[in-house]
């Protein structure tokens, strides 16, 4: 059963205490969640009208509470026992001290979280606080352009359903104080000069770079899509055939992949103008992102699923147009599959590496059944072939004859048998291309 404590807090029905504990989970550095619905046991009592008071706590939070709060929150609603309660995930803001509207940034309008209750925060508090407070968000920053279009940002909301009236630029908080184009905004347009880098290696370092792909220049959304697409090209299933049975797996788990994507750009710290990096190697592959933590941000902070996004703009439209679910919820989705030692945190970067989920003898067989047995003289040489094609689709012959230690004559005749009998296909230029494993490993 749930219990109330420094991050959860239950209230029976929405009444006129909700500021004041969105406030104070805003002002925690790990940030919280607010259920409606629930009573002081954790036992769920269930609200009427779900959607109505969904739109409600939007208008309150969205309206009452200041330094703006768009994309720091998330409201969801959530099954208990069989019974619809509400659910406010609330990040750790950027911007303390968050305080109630009405109240100023004073006792009366700020508070944080001691223990399971929420308390006002003291004058000395709150100037501590304001002194650290972070002013140079992208959102203060002016873009470098002025002349942006926002043509491609606009389909990705058309697809899901929304669309973004005259006054976008306000409500997606585009624009500086004085009424400027900011650096959210020349990340979200057209054309800008931001572009993502994706390179491929041969080995297990950076010595014989075999591809180097950027992807950008147009909005950052859809950099993200073309990123997202090349590493699900690239993340091949591999399979190890034993007595017992036939084991097919990606080298990466998809899930957890898609969402160390998206936390390596949307928390990205665009302000120094260093864009991701994601690198693929025949072992494993690595994301790298710049920013390290964010001040104030343990790792134990880092792991614990709670969302303290660095551009919480830029957050706020990729739960828009769908990349990102629900606030906190990437993190947990790659720690159920992975161990935390994946991460490499130092002062400047972040880098996330997923080694390959099967071992280097693991093989794609070609022509044999499921128990391994050959059945052919070359099979053993056809064998190899499908192996090193599926850890490097972009090989060439000759590196491919050096590592089989055979002439690349040879490599070219097995590689035409493979084409031929509709095993492997040649996508995009001999200089450029990679080859794609089509057969099955029982066929």
């Amino acid at each position: 059963m749930l219990q109330e404590s420094n991050r959860i807090e239950f209230k029976v029905e929405l009444n006129d205490k909700l500021e004041k504990e969105v406030v104070a989970f805003l002002n925690n550095k790990e940030g919280g969640i607010l259920y409606i619905g629930v009573d002081d046991n954790g036992k769920p009592i269930g609200v009427s009208d779900v959607d109505s008071m969904q739109l409600k706590i939007a208008d309150r939070i969205k309206n009452n509470i200041l330094p703006s709060t768009l994309g720091l929150f998330d409201i969801v609603t959530e099954e208990i026992e069989n019974i619809s309660v509400i659910k406010i995930l609330i990040s750790s803001g950027l911007e303390k001290p968050y305080y109630i509207k009405k109240h100023g940034m004073s006792p009366n309008g700020c508070f944080t979280r001691m223990g399971t209750s929420s308390q006002p925060m003291s004058t000395a508090m709150i100037d501590s606080l304001y002194s650290k407070r972070t002013h140079n968000t992208l959102r203060n920053i002016t873009s470098p352009r002025q002349d942006l279009t926002f043509a491609q940002l606009k389909i990705y909301y058309q697809e899901r359903g929304l669309e973004l009236n005259e006054k976008f630029t306000n409500s997606l908080e585009l624009l500086t104080p004085d009424g400027k184009f900011n650096y959210v905004a020349y990340l979200l347009a057209d054309e800008n000069g931001v572009s993502i880098k994706v390179a491929k290696y041969a080995g297990s370092d950076k010595v014989d770079l075999v591809e180097n792909e950027e992807y950008g220049y147009c909005s950052l959304i859809k950099a993200t899509h073309q990123v997202l697409e090349k590493l699900k090209i690239e993340n091949i299933t591999r399979a190890k055939v034993t007595n017992a049975k036939r084991v097919e797996k990606n080298l990466i788990e998809p899930i957890p992949m898609r969402e160390a994507v998206i936390n390596a750009i949307v928390h990205s710290d665009f302000s120094r103008e260093i864009p991701p990096v994601f690198e693929i190697f025949n072992d494993k592959m690595v994301f790298t992102s710049y920013g390290g933590l964010i001040q104030g941000q343990s790792k134990e902070d880092f792991f614990s699923c709670s969302s303290m996004p660095r551009n919480r703009e830029l957050m706020r439209v990729f739960k828009d147009v769908g990349l990102v679910e629900q606030l906190g919820s990437g993190m947990s989705r790659i720690l159920k599959e992975y161990d935390k030692s994946i991460f490499h945190i130092s002062e400047h970067f972040i880098k996330v590496e997923f080694p390959f989920s099967l071992p280097k003898e693991t093989i794609i067989i070609a022509n044999g059944d499921d128990n391994g047995n050959e059945t052919g003289n070359d099979n053993l040489e056809i064998w190899k072939v499908m192996e090193i094609l599926s850890e490097n689709p972009s090989i060439t012959a000759k590196q491919m004859a050096k590592q089989m230690n055979i002439s690349p004559r040879k490599v070219s005749r097995l590689i035409k048998e493979l084409k031929e009998n509709g095993k492997i296909v040649r996508i995009g230029s001999d200089r450029k291309g990679y080859w794609k494993i089509k057969t099955k490993i029982s066929d």
